[in-house]
């Protein structure tokens, strides 16, 4: 006797070997592969080696669904085509300049050893100040009383850059863009990360996303905004 998978058993009732109800079947070779209802993979046992379906159970009332393909290394064709660019700020624009103590560039001027490197100390606390920058000259210093100096940045407010100037470096905003110049600082200015301060009393376009430097921990990052 022959069961339902295929065991030749000794028994008359049930297989001896996987225990399903035997069948009398003429002995007969192996038959071929056919597709499993369920999922479509190959096989010939009653139980499918894929997605362990029975075939003595009723068929599926859906269709099978199609197997699954291999992926293709081949990118699809929108994955071809190039992101589109970031659209660039059309209508008016507002500048703004945010300041923030820069631990980078403080690390960088006591390396050097400016002028001011053994007194300056990096703030424990500094929240970020974000400015909007007017139209015309915009100083960058501290306020002094007695010289009657009010700075439209003022990095005098606690806690203070001691490293800034008085009068240390001017922005100037024009309808064409910005640009920077330094006013005979005693630590200088520099930008963008360089060691390399600009000279004195020259002024140096800026550009949206540009960091101005100064003090000893001082970086201000002035940026386009939509108007």
């Amino acid at each position: 006797m022959r069961c339902l998978e295929g065991h030749q058993s000794a028994a008359t009732d049930y297989c001896d070997i996987c225990g399903s109800p035997l069948v009398a079947v003429p002995q007969v070779m192996p038959v071929s592969a056919v597709e499993c209802p369920q999922c479509g993979a190959p096989g010939s046992g009653r139980f499918c080696e894929v997605c362990g379906h029975d075939s003595a159970l009723p068929a599926p009332a859906t269709a099978a669904p199609p197997r699954p393909q291999p992926l293709s290394v081949e990118p699809a064709a929108a994955e071809l085509v190039p992101t589109a660019l970031a659209a660039p700020i059309s209508g008016p624009v507002a500048w703004v300049a945010t300041i923030a103590a820069d631990r980078d560039f403080y690390d960088r001027m006591r390396a050097r050893k400016g002028p001011d490197a053994d007194q300056v100390g990096f703030p424990a606390f500094y929240p970020e100040r974000r400015i909007a920058l007017r139209d015309g000259d915009i100083l960058i210093g501290k306020r002094s009383v007695s010289q009657g100096l009010q700075p439209d940045i003022d990095l005098g407010i606690a806690p203070a850059d001691i490293g800034v100037s008085r009068a240390h470096a001017m922005i100037h905003v024009a309808t064409d863009g910005l640009s920077i110049t330094d006013l005979g600082s005693t630590n200088g200015t520099s930008l963008n990360g360089s060691d390399e301060l600009i000279a004195a009393k020259v002024a140096v376009a800026l550009r949206s996303g540009d960091r101005i430097h100064l003090g000893g921990w001082t970086t201000i990052t002035v940026t386009a905004e939509p108007g």
